[in-house]
């Protein structure tokens, strides 16, 4: 996979992510910069979620984008 495709695929990922937390802005996951735990972060600090249920759920979107 190429640069392009690996960020295509990235935005792609955001934009589900985005869709399960709305509260999320554009700017904190641009932030994030394609990593994956900067996002968890984000998620917990915005949602007080634990960090067990973000990666779960994140897995879970992932599983499902890579289909």
């Amino acid at each position: 996979m190429n640069r392009d495709q690996a960020e295509g695929r990235w935005r792609e990922f955001t934009a589900k992510v985005k869709q399960e937390w709305g509260d999320l802005t554009d700017d904190e996951v641009l932030q994030a910069e394609g990593n994956i735990d900067a996002i968890a972060a984000k998620i917990q600090q915005k949602y007080g979620d634990s960090k067990q249920s973000v990666a779960e759920k994140l897995n879970q979107l992932m599983e499902n984008f890579e289909k």
